[in-house]
């Protein structure tokens, strides 16, 4: 499922007044592909994801999901569309794990959200993808935080959306569940062929995993492959500083002293 913006600007009211995070955002997300957005903290990339996820509105521009404007869209039909993983703490309450994946099932439960052998398997089937077997029966106030953010991505992949955003998904955890999770949304984008969005500050990760950066500053949105930013001297550009280098032919980042 495509994702279209165009002329796009992201911010919040504070006390009567309009604040802007991003302006003039021109971009569009591609099914198959996985993108990570990477920027400086403050840049605005957490506002755009909420705003993306229709959690908080647009200040001017049109959101274009499948060719439609996003406010034409049902809450319960965009739930079907957009998965979501945010780095907020969720209140989990008494809850088990595996009670909290199935509410990624919710759009299609209806009000008593019965659980149909369909919505069993949905939930099943995100449990094996993200490796989290033996967490099923655990209280989900038990958790780690890198093992609730994996119990997260499972919530929205039960949600089985086409499109699926990430605000800092590998925050918590350690490197090798870091390349575990990365590789896992870069086949879900490919196989599955889902929008896959997230923002990362992994980022020798992302120029190894991601099909697409989007790399965001308060001046300006660059957008294209690893490997095309890094031949123009964009990468270097952006995450330049004193003792860093970079390898544009190996996409990685050296420090010296």
């Amino acid at each position: 499922m495509t994702y279209e913006l165009a002329a796009l600007s992201t911010g919040y009211h504070v006390h009567g007044k309009v604040h802007v995070v991003a302006r003039n955002i021109n971009a569009r997300l591609e099914e198959g592909r996985l993108t990570c957005l990477l920027g400086p903290n403050g840049a605005g990339k957490s506002t755009l994801l909420r705003t993306l996820a229709a959690f908080q509105p647009a200040l001017q521009g049109k959101m274009l999901l499948a060719g439609r404007q996003l406010e034409s869209y049902e809450p319960k039909e965009l739930a079907k569309c957009i998965g979501v993983v945010l780095t907020e703490r969720p209140d989990l309450g008494n809850m088990h794990v595996n009670e909290l994946i199935a509410m990624g099932r919710s759009p299609y439960t209806g009000f008593w959200g019965k659980l149909k052998d369909e919505d069993v398997q949905a939930v099943d089937n995100a449990i094996g993808l993200v490796g989290i077997e033996p967490l099923r029966h655990r209280l989900a106030t038990t958790l780690s935080d890198g093992e609730r953010q994996k119990v997260m991505i499972a919530k929205a992949l039960a949600q089985q959306t086409p499109v699926i955003l990430l605000d800092e998904p590998t925050a918590f955890l350690d490197f090798p569940s870091k390349v575990e999770i990365l590789l896992l949304l870069r086949r879900l984008a490919h196989e599955m062929q889902k929008t896959v969005f997230l923002s990362t500050h992994d980022l020798e990760l992302a120029l190894q995993t991601a099909d697409d950066l989007w790399l965001m500053d308060k001046e300006y949105l660059e957008i294209g492959t690893p490997t095309a930013l890094a031949a123009k001297g964009s990468l270097s550009r952006f995450f330049s500083g004193p003792g860093i280098t970079f390898d544009a032919r190996n996409l990685r980042f050296s420090i010296s002293y």
